[in-house]
């Protein structure tokens, strides 16, 4: 194995390390995705893993405590004294969750939607604290508050659907810490967060492990959280550790090309400006929200209940216009409302105000929704759930055919599907079988690809992206970007854009709006608001990217 070290890469901590991982080696199917590699974690400290996805970094950390199903695992890991690979069933777990607790990537997935995030944590609790079930709940509570999930109470009765993304994520972290682990593996543990709240993670796991000496090994995309978090760094390129060292020599210096394309890798802005750079004679306003407000009703506990009813308002009195040509960057913290103003833009929730799409409003029936909905279509944050793994990626595309041309031969069918695969960069001659093809067989950068082709095949003016690049690899987040930004300037869409990122937004936005509590709290042309943000929560977003 060659490994390009660093001077830092020398420098051990006192004693025996906690985690001593020697020669490890998994295959599926006789095909190697991680090649005999070797590291150490030290008591206390954070190592970060990076690497683009295929990379091997989670199977890497999934095969430690057995996780892999039908995989062959050679080599040795030695976890304080107990060897790991190759560890009978009950002893691993013993050591699950107790000694060695993992947070992972898509929270949606790993929690259990026919139970209450409370009652999944307090369960992790008792059998590894030992708790009374009445104890084990008021220790979820506070890990809840911890974790900074507003109103812990309330939101531990709340079940998975009912969470935002940034919410489910944090009571993943919630229940990862509820053993009081000495390892925590953390997959991708804020890719689902703002930027706020991240850093308010960090901060936590910081404090954590501070106070119980615990190890960190954080497994990632995200450089800007390896640079600002880690002790030191492992970077992984096809299953085979290219380079290790301390955080600040290898940013500083890196040594393997890989990592030095990894470094680089930061969005650019390739926006271009309608009518050869001018900002006037834009035409009318494609979208317009006036004085739109979403609230949701909420229970009220007791005999009040029966009598009273409270709601929860998300959007409060938001009003603007987005032009043909144009993208808007809307962002703020989880539970902002960005996610409930995008629906009502969608027309999937009803919403009091005016949500106009050129002349035509939502009327809430199907049949008089149905035009609308074709000049307006949604990319969703992660295409893997929301690309159906029963159809092909010619069913998947020509679905809205289907239903907005149903007139349509065959033929035509086919012709439309092979032109918006072309459009985004797929096609048959570089993609073997491309069209009757499965989601699962594809990286995650070309089904996010598949995922706006089935947006553009209806020929759309409007496209809603939700986190369009957030779950992907750095250097594939840079392709995708560059690719909607060549879409906007060939068919004049219009981008209601909702991230977190505040580097995407500089990337892609004509303009920023800033939520909180469900109110603007800022609004203007992005490299005006970058330059000289008024209101305090834009500043703090805009230190994340400093």
């Amino acid at each position: 194995m060659s490994v390009a070290a660093t001077g830092m890469e020398q420098e051990k901590k006192s004693g025996e390390p906690l985690l001593r991982v020697t020669g490890l080696e998994v295959a599926f199917d006789g095909n190697t995705v991680v090649h005999p590699t070797d590291f150490d974690i030290a008591k206390g400290e954070k190592l970060a893993l990076v690497g683009e996805s295929g990379s091997g970094k989670s199977v890497t950390a999934l095969s430690l405590l057995g996780l892999t199903q039908n995989a062959k695992v050679r080599g040795s890991a030695i976890f304080d004294g107990v060897e790991l690979l190759g560890a009978t069933e009950p002893t691993l777990r013993g050591i699950r969750g107790r000694d060695i607790a993992m947070i992972f990537q898509e929270p949606m997935t790993a929690l259990n939607p026919l139970l209450t995030i409370g009652a999944q944590i307090a369960e992790v609790v008792q059998l590894k604290q030992g708790l009374s079930r009445r104890a084990a709940f008021q220790k979820t509570t506070e890990l809840l508050a911890d974790t900074g999930i507003a109103e812990p109470e309330r939101r531990s009765q709340a079940y998975a659907h009912q969470l935002s993304g940034g919410q489910r994520q944090r009571a993943m972290i919630a229940m990862a810490l509820a053993g009081m682990p000495k390892l925590l593996l953390a997959d991708e543990p804020t890719t689902a967060l703002d930027v706020t709240v991240r850093a308010q993670i960090l901060s936590l796991l910081s404090s954590l492990q501070a106070r119980h000496g615990m190890s960190i090994m954080l497994i990632t995309h995200d450089l800007n959280l390896v640079r600002s978090f880690a002790d030191r760094v492992l970077v992984m390129q096809q299953g085979r550790l290219v380079e290790q060292g301390g955080v600040s020599s290898v940013f500083s210096a890196p040594c393997h090309a890989y990592t030095q394309r990894l470094i680089s890798s930061r969005p650019t802005r390739a926006i271009l400006l309608p009518d050869g750079g001018q900002q006037t004679a834009l035409g009318p306003d494609l979208l317009s929200a006036q004085d739109v407000s979403v609230s949701y009703p909420v229970p009220v506990k007791g005999v009040r209940g029966w009598f009273a009813k409270a709601e929860f308002v998300a959007v409060n009195r938001v009003g603007f216009t987005l032009g043909a040509g144009r993208t808007l960057g809307l962002v703020g913290e989880s539970g902002c409302g960005k996610s409930s103003l995008a629906q009502a833009v969608l027309g999937l929730v009803r919403a009091q105000g005016n949500i106009a799409i050129g002349q035509s409003t939502w009327q809430h029936r199907a049949a008089a929704d149905l035009p609308l909905r074709q000049q307006v279509q949604v990319v969703f944050q992660d295409p893997f759930s929301s690309l159906s793994p029963r159809m092909t990626v010619q069913e998947i595309v020509g679905e809205g055919l289907r239903v907005h041309e149903p007139r349509l031969a065959a033929d035509q069918v086919a012709a439309r599907v092979l032109d918006a695969l072309a459009q985004v960069g797929l096609s048959p001659e570089l993609h073997p079988g491309l069209l009757g093809r499965y989601p699962h067989e594809f990286s995650g950068g070309q089904r996010q690809r598949i995922a706006i082709a089935r947006a553009l095949i209806v020929k759309p003016r409007l496209l809603v992206l939700d986190e369009p690049s957030s779950a992907l690899d750095v250097t594939i987040q840079m392709q995708i970007l560059a690719l909607l930004a060549q879409l906007q300037r060939e068919q004049r869409l219009a981008f209601l854009l909702i991230t977190h990122d505040m580097e995407v937004i500089r990337a892609m936005a004509h303009e920023v709006m800033v939520m909180k509590d469900g109110k603007v709290v800022e609004r203007g042309e992005t490299e005006a608001l970058f330059a000289a943000p008024q209101h305090p929560y834009t500043r703090a977003l805009l230190e994340s990217i400093r």
